[in-house]
């Protein structure tokens, strides 16, 4: 199955009620119909769909950890009983919409304005690279209101002055719709504010609940690639015997257990620390920063001991590699999270003073 939306560049729509029946959306959150599991069920959870690909771990990612957190965290009951029943039951799609074209890894800089005019709001500007926006029932905007500070707005669905395209040419996340955005003039009622969303501190909040499942569910993108290759190098014959029987396949394939399992036991006791209230950003920012980085490596070493192969879709190690190579980028980059365990390990911010 995923192979064929892979190529086509589309998602199975169909896997997101019934991701929302096994519940998979927030499943470390108890009311609202969430599953009430712990943040380590979480994690197995995400490492089990980015297995399969990270297109189905990423819309696990923003429906639950970003859209219904969001929602969850910084409303109102009555907005509760308004959206979350069809968020996590998958009926309705969420996205979370902080990403601007000039603001990726500094989103205080947003452009973005939410203008108050009686008992609406107004928005304009713009945001890109946002998963599903262009068909999300349910949408978390994240603006600046008249005094500058950094609040949450639900955009609903055929919301007057909302308008979105999907990106063309990813050869990363094809599974994934990613969009542009933009709103000129979006009115929202005044009520579709998220009261308790004060600053941009509200924002990064959700983004940690989405990079704790981020470390988890690279794991599974490269247990994948390497449980593939292994399989393949036993196979394999060159020079009359299994590849695998080669000194320099053999150095490969531990690696790749070795660091597996490295991250499997850090993503573990990230989520250990989740459930006691312990962990810190910076907790976070080293369990993804880490286990992304494992994951496209072990991606790289499982393609290059299928060889020729390995350049095609007839194993999944490529597209494990190319979907990594944006896992990497999305929920902080590989950089920025250096300076954030830098910052915490050393009491000295490398980025600009505010």
């Amino acid at each position: 199955m995923v192979v064929p939306h892979h190529r086509a560049g589309t998602f199975p729509d169909h896997l997101t009620p019934r991701m929302g029946a096994l519940g998979f959306f927030a499943p470390y959150l108890k009311e609202h119909g969430c599953a009430g599991l712990s943040y380590t069920a979480y994690g197995l959870i995400m490492q089990e769909l980015e297995r399969a690909d990270s297109g189905l771990r990423s819309l696990a990612s923003v429906q639950g950890a970003l859209t219904i957190y969001a929602i969850r965290s910084f409303g109102t009951p009555e907005q509760h009983a308004r959206w979350l029943p069809g968020l996590v039951s998958g009926e309705c799609v969420g996205c979370f919409a902080l990403t601007e074209h000039g603001h990726g890894s500094d989103p205080g800089g947003m452009e973005t304005r939410a203008t108050r005019h009686g008992d609406e709001y107004v928005l304009n500007g713009s945001k890109c690279w946002i998963g599903n926006a262009s068909i999300a029932d349910v949408k978390v905007v994240w603006a600046k209101d008249d005094e500058g500070r950094v609040g949450g707005f639900v955009v609903e669905k055929n919301a007057p002055g909302f308008r979105a395209c999907d990106i063309e040419g990813k050869f990363s996340l094809r599974m994934s719709r990613t969009s542009e955005c933009w709103f000129e003039d979006c009115r929202i009622p005044a009520e579709n504010r998220l009261p308790e969303a004060k600053g941009l501190g509200a924002a990064l909040l959700c983004l940690a609940q989405a990079r704790v499942g981020v470390a988890w569910g690279v794991i599974g993108a490269a247990l994948d690639c390497y449980e593939t290759v292994l399989e393949y190098a036993k196979a394999r014959e060159q020079f009359n015997r299994p590849i695998a029987g080669f000194q320099l396949v053999q150095e490969k394939l531990v690696w790749m257990v070795q660091e597996i399992t490295k991250a499997q036991l850090l993503a573990l006791r990230l989520t250990r620390m989740m459930e006691a209230g312990t962990a810190t950003p910076a907790h976070i920012s080293l369990a993804k920063r880490n286990n992304v980085w494992m994951a496209l490596e072990c991606a790289r070493k499982a393609r290059d001991i299928l060889g020729a192969a390995g350049i095609t879709d007839r194993y999944s190690v490529i597209r494990h590699l190319m979907n990594l190579e944006s896992v990497l980028t999305y929920e902080g980059t590989h950089d920025i999270h250096t300076l954030v365990v830098g910052r915490d390990i050393t009491g000295l911010s490398a980025f600009k003073a505010c």
